[in-house]
């Protein structure tokens, strides 16, 4: 099938895909993906009261974990592209009793937000599916207030020598391969593997960072250099 850009291809993908996602996502990263964002979110130190944006967010998990952090005084607003994500996003807020989310169909390539609006904004396993990486920090790093942090947790290059390859291999063969098995879409997971192969490193990305305006840029990696959380501070 033919598509006249990465981001009628990847809306493809996540318009389809979303009722396996969150299965899927536990059976590619087996579950890790849940305790690196764990790790993540002490990382942060959220406050109750604090105001946070999640961008790309998906089925909605990162915007639940940042809600409960900011209690009922607080606000979170959820961001994705695609209609089917968020439709699992908002029944997940429902059932956590976590009505007062905001959710929001929209472009991360341009955040329909004022300029430093929140104390955080927060981007997991989506940066790597948008058209242009630079824009989309540049947008963050706008509307996030000063002294501000945006996180961006996300899958990486390995740097060890056989784990990279193992880790190529799984991407390549083996994720594709699960998807077909479990979610009937070898397609759209082939593109998950294509997009976390062509992403920058955690020194490429931890320079984009510097690139759109961040002062401090604080790295952590998971799973062997396979993922990696980048913490832009906002002087």
């Amino acid at each position: 099938m033919g598509y006249s850009s990465k981001e009628e291809r990847v809306h493809h993908v996540f318009e389809n895909i979303y009722k396996n996602y969150d299965a899927m996502n536990s059976v590619i990263s087996f579950k890790q993906h849940i305790l690196w964002r764990e790790d993540v979110m002490k990382r942060m130190h959220v406050s109750p009261g604090d105001s946070a944006l999640d961008v790309c967010c998906g089925t909605g998990d990162w915007s639940i974990s940042l809600a409960k952090a900011v209690g009922p005084e607080g606000n979170v607003v959820g961001l994705d592209f695609s209609e089917n994500m968020l439709s699992i996003a908002k029944e997940k807020g429902s059932r956590e009793q976590l009505n007062d989310i905001k959710w929001i169909h929209g472009n991360a390539m341009e955040l329909p937000f004022e300029d430093n609006q929140f104390d955080y904004v927060t981007i997991g396993f989506g940066l790597r599916n948008v058209p242009d990486y630079m824009t989309v920090l540049k947008e963050m790093y706008r509307v996030v207030k000063p002294g501000g942090q945006v996180v961006c947790l996300e899958t990486s290059q390995p740097t060890l020598i056989g784990y990279r390859q193992l880790y190529y291999f799984y991407f390549r063969f083996i994720m594709p391969f699960l998807g077909k098995i479990f979610a009937k879409s070898y397609q759209e997971y082939s593109w998950l593997q294509e997009s976390a192969k062509d992403f920058p490193g955690k020194e490429q990305l931890k320079q984009m960072f510097f690139d759109a305006g961040f002062k401090f840029v604080d790295v952590k990696t998971y799973a062997g250099g396979g993922a990696a959380m980048h913490m832009g501070h906002k002087s």
